[in-house]
């Protein structure tokens, strides 16, 4: 039974869940902790590594995009604090999201005809993009727009400016108690991207992926570099619980935020 969803988004970056909605979404699903992962971005209104609301355990973290060896991948920090580093590199990132989002934007206008609503703030990213696409008037749906249009090396594609990954561990390994492989799974060299698990606290065991795919070489990585297994539903939307922790793999999560 999951009671630990370690993977979720909210409005600030391309969620759909507030922090006031958070915790009725929470109880339909029968989780009782979170971890607010948003991209490249702290949580405002969150000033603790761990807090509670409305009943809920609210762990802030982050999901950080780096570039390594294995190519482009995602680092889950857990019980985040900010320090000056960490927060200058994010302003940074956001910074060029909002160029990025507005360079996507003139190539979809030009290559479609049409004008997109998107508004250019903080958080922006290509989720906000493709639903102003499916928006418009042009006959393109969301998925379309981003496997046709703008997923990675298609004809409106921008590459963001990312931290490389020991930049990118050593900024969330000063702020944040745990840090770990997002969706090991998910990259074009799964093996390499678990490799690089060897230097990090844990590695996303649980995630919805396709029921095809073979789990067992994340949890030998697990068992090979003593990891902590992490889990959570990558929710952009208020469905929660889709993946993540029992009660027990919760507990060495917790224990790691606690200092244990």
């Amino acid at each position: 039974m999951v009671v630990a969803d370690l993977h979720v988004h909210t409005r600030n970056s391309d969620g759909s869940l507030t922090l006031e909605t958070l915790p009725a979404a929470a109880r339909a699903a029968g989780v009782e902790a979170v971890a607010v992962t948003d991209h490249d971005r702290l949580h405002p209104a969150l000033d603790a590594p761990v807090t509670e609301r409305d009943g809920l355990t609210v762990i802030h973290g982050i999901e950080l995009r780096v570039d390594s060896r294995a190519g482009r991948v995602d680092l889950l920090g857990y019980g985040a604090e900010r320090t000056e580093e960490l927060t200058a590199e994010l302003d940074r990132l956001q910074t060029d999201r909002v160029e990025r989002a507005r360079a996507i934007v003139d190539c979809l206008e030009d290559r479609l005809g049409v004008t997109l609503d998107v508004t250019f703030e903080r958080g922006v990213g290509r989720p906000h993009i493709a639903r102003a696409v499916a928006d418009s008037p042009a006959d393109v749906g969301y998925t379309e727009a981003f496997e046709d249009l703008i997923g990675d090396g298609r004809p409106c594609y921008v590459a963001r400016e990312v931290p490389g990954f020991e930049r990118g561990h050593d900024l969330l390994g000063d702020a944040c108690g745990v840090v770990a492989l997002a969706h090991p799974l998910r990259y074009d060299d799964p093996d390499a991207a678990l490799d690089l698990a060897a230097t990090l606290d844990g590695v996303e065991r649980y995630y919805p992926y396709d029921r095809s795919v073979e789990t067992a070489p994340v949890e030998a990585a697990i068992d090979r570099h003593g990891l902590v297994a992490t889990g959570g539903s990558d929710a952009h939307d208020d469905r929660l619980g889709v993946a993540g922790l029992d009660r027990a793999e919760y507990g060495r999560v917790r224990a790691l935020l606690d200092g244990g």
